[in-house]
């Protein structure tokens, strides 16, 4: 076992920060309250972004472990024994990789930052950049090494400009200073060449290139920014789950960083000699044809019908690239995205079988894996209408990155993506197979963590494929039993006949998630289990609905409106409810009609020009309204249950209760009637369009014109309203009356008030 300088100190504090770790894992999901775990693992990300959830807090303490980790590789220092004598500009980056490191782990602490603070740092990254292009001096070809030079200048320059442009509130000019699309693509190309130079130099290890080189695919995935390594979570944006995961990760740059620091402090291992190439004996050219042809079959089927797309704008994995991860990310998962279309998996498999190298095929072994993979996840994942289709921007932004006119849509409107990926996951499957078949290594030169990770390959692929005793056949999804929205019928309403039967149970489930089934199960499956619920349900033995409520959570009393379409005994009882609910609705109702037809009719003191008096009591839910063109300006006055301002006037009545209304319109001023009236006040209204009708959007309900014979001009609305009783019941119904004729004045005239206390 290695030794290293502070190695016993460092595997302390490792060990103290994974105990608090897990102890506040441990009091997350005990209490439900993971804000010391997140402030521990994260630096923040409250439960307002991230909510609590077991499974996150597991991957929290998973994080925890991993930065434990990456804390014992960066204090443990050099291996133990001499020092390296180094060159100046050896100890000099080596120097500045260490102050590098502390001001990373110096943000780890609870205290208070100035935003200048960061600049310091920011003049680090010069340092290490220039000391790197000294240092890799022989080891790079020169054009390389300035190419690093100056994207390295140029991302600490940007870095700057950006801590200064926020610290001075100058947020406008941000994106000129870090555009979005670059993403951490300058940062990139001075951290790969140093990654070429670590690989060529025997000064460091393999590992600490591995980790530079897992911190660089996790650049090209963040979204960029100025901070040069980070550790933990920094930012917060709407990627949540993933930009904490993200963040998390992150210790893998810091380690890279500290690794670099350690290993140039120690003595340079004798170079060993390079492992000789071992390449694969030659095959049949038959069978590694065959491994080459197959990707080149659905490619051509989907270019025969002119789409060079694998995948396209669908699935999760397509998600993740255009709603989570950087622009060039995105574009280049597009770039992949045509090239796997058209076949470009074949000549990368003819490359590994004419050279025939472990390593290669390994590499292409695994591509074609990956692939297949993400086929087959994006197949299980592809909804018929994706949300972003609907937002005209969203929709702008996913096909932005793909030639014009490439997905076309149907008569339905659906887009027409070509073959689906599951063929490319076939082809490249059975691809990767035969190059498995002709050119594996014999069982006794596999290492054993090559048998570990095909074990795992083997119980996931496993775990993926569908059990053998289920059926398949068609599969109803929820939007399957929604009716269309009027925009996909050109406007036009649609109501569909309830669903009866079979389906109304399977759309029941679908739709309200009452019993534990995949989305994918066949309707099939979900038939069976609820016939199995309909005859516990009929038999209605208490022990066997005890056991189905604690052993599978299923409360099958519950479930009479989700069985009924299968299930006669469940049906009876939900034709029973629904009876006697009509039957309660409809007694109420003739109470209502009753309460109406027993108030006192008006009789007017003057002749109206038309009087109405609804026969059924109407039912607000918000209030009365009458609106019309107003192009003025002025105030709302309110009286009582009146509100009036320049082109409308609002009566606010009992949403509980029903009201039973008479209209009456006069041609002159009618006397003020006040007597067993509770409000009565009069308001002006100006008629623009020649009708005046009250109406409450909310419930639908609309009362009669009440202009007189469609005349425009000023009114004058007299509005009356009252309480009446009813076999002794505290409110009983509410009475309106409304009066209107042509008057001049907009003033509000109360000519009774309400009573101070009823």
């Amino acid at each position: 076992m290695r030794r290293y300088r502070f190695g016993r100190i460092a595997t302390l504090f490792a060990a103290v920060y994974v105990t608090v770790v897990v102890v506040a894992g441990v009091h997350a999901l005990a209490t439900g309250d993971p804000a010391l775990l997140r402030e521990i693992v994260t630096g923040g990300w409250d439960s307002d972004f991230v909510p609590y959830t077991w499974w996150v807090e597991l991957l929290m303490v998973a994080g925890g472990v991993l930065q434990g980790w990456a804390y014992w590789q960066v204090l443990r220092g050099r291996p133990a024994g001499a020092a390296a004598v180094n060159a100046r500009p050896v100890r000099l980056l080596r120097a500045a990789l260490y102050l590098s490191l502390a001001c990373t782990l110096l943000y780890r602490l609870p205290i208070p930052y100035q935003w200048w603070s960061g600049l310091p740092f920011d003049l680090l990254q010069v340092a290490v950049v220039g000391l790197f292009f000294v240092v890799l001096a022989g080891v790079l070809p020169r054009w390389l090494r300035l190419l690093g030079l100056v994207a390295g200048l140029v991302n600490a320059a940007m870095g700057m400009a950006y801590t200064v442009a926020y610290g001075l509130g100058h947020y406008s000019v941000l994106q000129f200073v870090s555009p979005y699309q670059l993403g951490n693509a300058v940062y990139l190309l001075w951290l790969v060449p140093i990654l070429v130079g670590q690989a060529r130099d025997a000064r460091w290890s393999r590992g600490t290139v591995r980790l530079g080189r897992a911190s660089a695919v996790l650049s090209l995935l963040s979204s960029g920014g100025g901070s040069f390594i980070s550790f933990g979570g920094s930012g917060i944006d709407y990627d949540l789950l993933l930009l904490m995961l993200l963040g998390v990760l992150g210790v893998f740059g810091t380690v890279w960083q500290a690794r670099s620091a350690h290993e140039l402090g120690a003595l340079t291992p004798a170079p060993s000699p390079a492992p000789a190439v071992r390449g694969a004996p030659a095959r049949a050219w038959p069978l590694a044809a065959v491994a080459v042809l197959l990707p080149l079959i659905p490619a051509a089927v989907n270019l025969a019908d002119g789409m060079p797309a694998w995948i396209g704008p669908r699935g999760a994995v397509d998600d993740l690239f255009h709603g989570h991860v950087s622009y060039p990310a995105t574009v280049l998962w597009v770039a992949l995205d045509l090239l796997i279309g058209v076949g470009a998996p074949a000549v990368l498999v003819l490359v590994a079988v004419v050279r025939r190298t472990r390593r290669l095929l390994r590499a292409t072994m695994l591509t074609l894996t990956l692939a297949a993979a993400a086929g087959v996840a994006t197949a299980l994942t592809t909804t018929s209408e994706a949300d972003w289709r609907f937002v005209p921007e969203m929709t702008e932004q996913r096909l932005a990155l793909y030639p014009d006119g490439l997905f076309d849509q149907n008569e339905k409107g659906e887009i027409l993506f070509g073959l689906s990926p599951l063929w490319y996951s076939a082809a490249l499957t059975a691809s990767a197979l035969v190059l498995f078949l002709l050119y594996h290594v014999p069982s006794a030169a596999r290492p054993r963590h090559h048998v570990l990770v095909a074990v795992l390959a083997t119980f996931m692929a496993l775990c993926l494929l569908p059990v053998a005793d289920q059926a398949r056949g068609p599969v109803t999804t929820a939007e399957d039993c929604s009716p269309p929205e009027p925009w996909e019928m050109d406007g036009e309403p649609v109501q569909p006949p309830p669903p009866t039967g079979p389906r109304a149970f399977i759309c029941a489930v679908r739709q309200q998630q009452v019993l534990a089934f995949a989305a994918t199960a066949p309707d099939q499956v979900l038939l069976d289990r609820g016939r199995y619920l309909c005859a516990a349900y009929t038999r209605n033995d208490p022990r066997e609905l005890a056991r189905l409520r604690e052993v599978e959570g299923v409360n099958v009393r519950d479930l009479s409106g989700v069985l009924a379409g299968i299930c006669p005994a469940a049906n009876a009882k939900v034709t029973a409810e629904a009876a006697a609910e009509d039957r309660e609705f409809n007694e109420f109702m003739a109470e209502e009609q009753r309460k109406c037809d027993a108030t006192p009719r008006h009789r007017p003191l003057v002749t109206p020009a038309k009087a109405i008096r609804l026969k059924e009591p109407e039912w607000p839910e918000a209030r009365l309204e009458l609106y019309g063109e107003y192009t003025g300006e002025g105030k709302s006055t309110s009286a009582g249950p009146v509100t009036a301002g320049p082109g409308y006037v609002t009566v606010s009545t009992h949403s509980d209760f029903h009201v039973c209304v008479t209209l009456e319109t006069y041609t002159r001023r009618p006397p003020v009637e006040t007597k067993g009236w509770d409000n009565v006040v009069e308001v002006g209204y100006t008629n623009q369009d020649g009708e005046m009708i009250f109406m409450d959007g909310l419930s639908g309900t609309e009362l009669p014109d009440l202009s007189l014979n469609g005349r425009k001009g000023h009114y004058r609305i007299r509005l009356h309203f009252a309480w009446f009783p009813w076999k002794g019941e505290k409110y009983g119904t509410q009475r309106l009356l409304i009066m209107a004729y042509p008057g001049p004045g907009d003033k509000v005239v109360t000519y009774r008030r309400p009573p101070k206390r009823r």
